[in-house]
């Protein structure tokens, strides 16, 4: 006989990440066959007429949610950010324009920079990892070239919890944003972008798809001989249908629009909950000299990812353990950053956060 496990932690893991629970019932509620079609949302054709109408539906969430205008193609793909660090050099390179530039401010921003690197030339127009990755950088700190075929940065590194409190200034070069582990956080002026792309398990959605938001006139930059499926005119000429699209992924993403369009009422209200739930941790931290050190500089915290250090190993080892017993997961910071990463979505419930608080004051209380 089956039983069915209901329990459920507060889930802090940097991704994949937490899900609002009404997504989570109403996935349950339609699995076994989605409402008129007959099926599960996991056996049911890419090329139906009920999946067609969900990723159509997919696409008009975040160009409501975004304002994104007709101006821009909005893909949904597979392989996550990686192959994107690879696929965005691999179209928008050309023969005329084979150098980039990178902003570097974390482990992401890297980790691009090195696949575009295997493309063409790969310049870095700002490096934080001297520091190993606390800020972002001012404008004027950037040694940008005006002949670059585009700039790249990612908006929030999730290993060192340090965001961009504003795109960067690129004058005429179009700008590209990995924006995975910060999507949909709060409004965003597209107009400002060549592209953006984002992975969805971070703050959309399940792994396995990966939105893309792609100005109309770089898809002309698309060569015929890049390999089919990472060129990004024929995607969008496919409608992300050139083979079968990450159904189930797609769907969650549109249970997850529909969400914050319908029950949080817009990314003006979201951005103000994330706002709120990363102060009561910062709050602590800032109580806490000398005990808990945030690693990222006041100025470019990140409202998802929260990352501070201890005084000690055995103090972190301490801090996981009960906490962990306190019902409070994945708390656990990167290797390269160590300490504790509390990564708080938009799926992440105030009530967590406030538990989580609570949990770091008497924690600081009990071994300062």
């Amino acid at each position: 006989m089956s039983t069915t496990a209901t329990e459920r932690k507060f889930n802090f893991s940097a991704g994949p990440a937490v899900l609002p629970e009404p997504v989570l019932e109403q996935i349950r509620d339609e699995m076994l066959a989605l409402p008129g079609a007959y099926a599960s949302v996991l056996e049911i054709s890419h090329r139906s007429k009920p999946f067609k109408e969900i990723i159509g539906a997919a696409e008009a969430n975040l160009r409501k949610l975004l304002s994104i205008s007709d101006d821009y193609a909005v893909l949904f793909l597979q392989g996550g950010s990686r192959l994107q660090f690879s696929a965005i050099a691999m179209n928008l390179m050309t023969e005329a324009q084979q150098s980039a530039d990178y902003i570097l401010t974390g482990t992401w921003g890297k980790g691009a920079q090195k696949e575009a690197a295997k493309v063409g030339a790969a310049r870095t127009a700002w490096d934080g990892s001297a520091d190993n990755f606390i800020e972002a950088p001012a404008d004027d700190a950037l040694d940008l070239d005006p002949n670059a075929a585009y700039v790249h940065y990612t908006c929030n590194e999730t290993i060192q919890g340090v965001q961009f409190p504003t795109e960067p200034a690129t004058g005429g070069v179009p700008l590209i944003c990995d924006a995975s582990s910060d999507f949909l956080h709060k409004p965003l002026d597209v107009s400002k972008y060549g592209l953006i792309y984002a992975c969805a398990q971070k703050n959309a959605g399940p792994a396995g798809v990966t939105m893309v938001i792609v100005r109309k006139d770089l898809l002309e930059r698309s060569q015929d001989s890049l390999p089919i499926y990472i060129n990004y005119r024929e995607q969008a000429e496919a409608g992300s249908l050139l083979n079968t699209a990450p159904t189930f992924a797609i769907y969650v993403v549109r249970l997850v629009t529909d969400w914050l369009l319908n029950e949080i009422g817009g990314l003006v209200q979201m951005h103000e909950q994330n706002k709120h739930k990363a102060g009561l941790l910062y709050g602590v931290l800032d109580d806490s000299p000398g005990f808990y050190t945030g690693h990222a500089r006041r100025e470019c915290r990140s409202l998802m990812n929260v990352t501070f250090t201890l005084p000690s190993d055995e103090l972190t080892k301490k801090f996981l353990a009960e906490a962990d017993d306190e019902d409070l997961t994945a708390l656990g910071g990167h290797r390269s950053v160590g300490g504790v990463r509390a990564s708080i979505y938009n799926a992440m419930p105030l009530a967590g956060v406030e538990c989580l608080r609570d949990f770091m004051i008497k924690f600081r209380d009990n071994n300062g």
